[in-house]
């Protein structure tokens, strides 16, 4: 059997404990048989430098059956009941099984009994109680350390070889241990450090977050279809829950998976300059603000084309909260599809005395049936300037966000499919689109809370 210098098993254990290595990777460094390096350590944790020196002696047959009875008792290794009583060989106490169970220990034992009396008191006296007790728990803690070294092992080997082992990885693998080892001996085997670990426990954590945040984020996205944007899914999000959504958060995971609004693409307005009605003035000048219900309406008429087949829809906007309050479709642009649409909106107010319905300088708005009306209502009539499309943004931008929003999306195949889609839309806008103006709720549920 080969010699060790006690300088060699000193290093070597040193290295051990200041977490330089496992016993197999400081077996390969130092050139010695990984048995030994775990034996040296177990000694030196016991009887510290002294358990390193070369030792003989010779051990008489009551110290090796005492022996015995204490690794039954303890249920303890060869190696482990060696380290205990400073048997430099553990390989002797298997030795001493095998006579024990063959009989032979006290013939065996003969001899050593005519050594010196001195001598053999030396081995047979019981080591004290207190350092039994703490060799037991030196012993405890390091089979500790050497079951969850084990365990850490076969979990790294599942991992890709290739790939270089991030601290991410170590951590979570030892969030799968904690629960059967000491995180100080998992921590010590991995080479991580405690801040480190928590650090990466937290991030796991972020991310588990984010992941539940982003499958929120597509069920509100397809639940209106795409409309949405990152600000009025935000909006949404804070409705539907108390904890605080960010709406930077919210753009960054949707820019992620890919998601984003159905936006229209811009167009080049041609302006032209033009005189006011001199029968019917401009009385909104741009002022799309209300503060209550029925003071200024806007309506306007748009056209759809479905394979050479054309819808017309004529709409009325409350401008206090983005409403729809009335809308008619026809295939032809006549009047009466107007005149209904304006009877319906005035018969849902009760007092139109003061309120300003503003249009563009259509020929249907300059009909003396339909000026007639809103005199008779006590309501007042308001036209933009000529060619101006600005004067009346409010109703053409709700012209372009169903055209974005249903229109384009869809691409309805026929003109009665559109018009039934339509009758859908509005009233989706009018009772769940969300407006981030109206304080993230739907045209009807802020002015039922301001009635309320």
């Amino acid at each position: 059997m080969k010699k060790y210098e006690t300088e060699l098993k000193l290093e070597v254990v040193q290295s051990f404990l200041a977490g330089e290595g496992g016993a197999k990777l400081l077996a390969r460094r130092w050139s010695v048989p990984e048995e030994k390096v775990r034996t040296w350590v177990s000694h030196y944790r016991l009887h510290g430098v002294d358990g390193l020196r070369p030792k003989r002696s010779a051990y008489s047959a009551q110290f090796k059956l005492q022996v015995l009875a204490h690794q039954d008792r303890q249920k303890l290794s060869s190696r482990q009941v060696a380290a205990l009583y400073d048997i430099r060989n553990p390989n002797q106490v298997v030795v001493w099984r095998r006579n024990l169970d063959q009989g032979r220990l006290h013939a065996s034992a003969s001899r050593i009994e005519e050594l010196p009396k001195m001598k053999l008191e030396r081995h047979s006296a019981a080591p004290p109680s207190a350092v039994v007790a703490d060799a037991e728990k030196a012993l405890r803690e390091e089979n500790e350390r050497l079951r969850a070294e084990v365990a850490y092992l076969k979990k790294l080997q599942a991992l890709n070889p290739i790939e270089e082992i991030s601290c991410a990885d170590k951590a979570r693998l030892i969030v799968g241990l904690r629960h059967d080892h000491k995180l100080a001996d998992l921590l010590q085997v991995a080479g991580l450090a405690r801040s480190t670990f928590y650090y990466q426990c937290q991030a796991t954590q972020r991310a588990d977050a984010q992941s539940i945040l982003a499958a929120r984020i597509r069920t509100v996205y397809d639940e209106h279809k795409g409309r949405y944007g990152f600000r009025r899914i935000t909006a949404a999000l804070r409705r539907s829950t108390e904890e605080p959504v960010n709406h930077k958060c919210v753009q960054r995971l949707m820019q992620k998976m890919g998601l984003r609004a159905l936006i229209r693409a811009k167009k080049r307005v041609r302006h032209v300059t033009g005189m006011s009605d001199e029968q019917v003035p401009n009385i909104l000048h741009r002022d799309f603000c209300a503060t209550a219900p029925n003071q200024k309406w806007v309506t306007d008429v748009t056209e759809f084309n479905v394979s050479g087949h054309k819808l017309y829809l004529s709409a009325c906007m409350d401008l206090y909260n983005g409403e729809i309050v009335a809308y008619r479709m026809a295939r032809r642009p006549v009047f009466e599809m107007v005149s209904s649409m304006l009877e319906t909106a005035l018969s849902r107010t009760s007092c139109a005395a003061g309120l300003i319905v503003h249009s563009d300088q259509g020929w249907h708005y300059k009909m003396q049936p339909y000026r007639a009306m809103l005199a008779r209502h006590g309501a007042k009539q308001s036209m933009s300037r000529k060619g101006n499309c600005f004067d009346n943004a409010a109703i053409e931008s709700f012209f372009g966000t169903l055209k974005a929003e249903y229109f384009h999306l869809k691409r309805p195949d026929s003109v009665d499919a559109l018009e039934a889609g339509v009758h859908d839309y509005v009233q989706y806008y009018n009772r769940e689109r969300i407006k981030l103006g109206l304080q993230g709720l739907s045209p009807v549920e802020y002015r039922l809370r301001s009635t309320a």
